[in-house]
C-alpha cells in the first residue's frame, strides 16, 4: 500500500487560498527564532506591516512558509505552555498570509471531519477539518485562522468538492488574534480530536507529530 506522502506526491498541485494567484506571486516569508528583524513585533498589526512590507519588496501577493520553524511569537499565550509542560514553539503546519480576507479553498475532496472556533488568544479562532481518502488511505486537511462566517452552514459530513470555496481568512482578533493568513495542515490521524489538532510543538514531540502530519508543500507544491 502506497504512503499518504507517495499518494499526496502523485496529486496535481492544490491551491488553498485566493487561486487566482499564481505560484510566481509567493514570497517565502522568515518567521524564525533566528530572524532578528522580526523580534521587536509584538501585534499582530506589527506582523502585518512587516509582511506587507517583506511582499511589497519582491512584488509579492502571498508569504508563505513555516513548516518545521522554530517561533518566538508563540510566547504571549499560555495555550502554548501549560503548568509543568515542554514549551510548544515549533511550527508543523505551512502557513499562507495576505493582507485581505481572501477565499479558502478544499485542497482535495472529501467530508467536513469537524469544526469549531478555537476562542483562546494565539489558538486557530474559526478552524474546518476535512476528512479524505485516496485509495486505501484516509487523513485529513486542517484550515486555521478562518472568520466566523465560514463556520456557519456546517455540518459533519458534508461532501467537498476539490477546490471548492469553505470559507475566508479571519481578522484579528477573531482568527487567534494574528495578522491574517491561512494555516494549512494535513494530519494522518486525528488522535480522537474535534474541532481542532496541535499546530505547534515541542522539540521533544517533533519526531511524532511530523510523521503525523507531513509537509503540506507534498500536496501545494509551491515552487
Amino acid at each position: 500500500m502506497k504512503t499518504v506522502i507517495e499518494l499526496l506526491s502523485r496529486c496535481e498541485a492544490s491551491k488553498v487560498i485566493a487561486p487566482h494567484i499564481p505560484y510566481s506571486e509567493y514570497v517565502p516569508l522568515d518567521l524564525s527564532i533566528s530572524n532578528p528583524t522580526i523580534h521587536h513585533l509584538a501585534t499582530a498589526k506589527d506582523y502585518g506591516v512587516y509582511i506587507q512590507k517583506n511582499l511589497d519588496a519582491n512584488a509579492g501577493k502571498i508569504a508563505f512558509g513555516g513548516y518545521q520553524e522554530i517561533r518566538n511569537l508563540y510566547q504571549r499565550s499560555s495555550v502554548f505552555k501549560a503548568d509543568n509542560s515542554e514549551e510548544r514553539n515549533i511550527h508543523i503546519g505551512l502557513d499562507l498570509w495576505i493582507n485581505e480576507t481572501a477565499t479558502v479553498h478544499a485542497a482535495l475532496g472529501g467530508t467536513i471531519h469537524s469544526f469549531h472556533n478555537n476562542t483562546a488568544l494565539g489558538d486557530y479562532g474559526p478552524t474546518i477539518i476535512i476528512q479524505h481518502q485516496l485509495e486505501d488511505s484516509i487523513f485529513h486537511t486542517l484550515y486555521g485562522h478562518l472568520s466566523e462566517e465560514s463556520l456557519k452552514g456546517k455540518q459533519v459530513g458534508d461532501i467537498v468538492e476539490p477546490g471548492e470555496q469553505i470559507g475566508n481568512l479571519g481578522l484579528a482578533p477573531i482568527n487567534g488574534d494574528y495578522a491574517p493568513h491561512l494555516h494549512f495542515q494535513i494530519i494522518k490521524d486525528m488522535e480522537n480530536k474535534v474541532g481542532d489538532y496541535p499546530g505547534v510543538c515541542s522539540s521533544t514531540r517533533l519526531n511524532h507529530y511530523t510523521t503525523n502530519c507531513p509537509d503540506p508543500n507534498v500536496l501545494l507544491k509551491i515552487n
